[in-house]
């Protein structure tokens, strides 16, 4: 046997407490929502300009 021999079993086990730690959860930032919204707006106006040429 190796003299060098590495327990793959508390490589795993602090992998997952690396996973589990708040911190880990915490770096992870939502993608923006100004680009949907802003987008939305858009198609809103678009659509009361087109209903309005539309009825008049």
């Amino acid at each position: 046997m190796a003299e060098n021999y590495t327990d793959q079993s508390g490589n795993t086990a602090q992998f997952r407490a690396f996973v589990d730690s708040p911190d880990a959860t915490a770096t992870a930032e939502a993608p923006s929502r100004l680009p949907l919204i802003a987008g939305l707006g858009v198609v809103v106006v678009v659509i009361a300009i087109v209903a309005w040429l539309a009825l008049s």
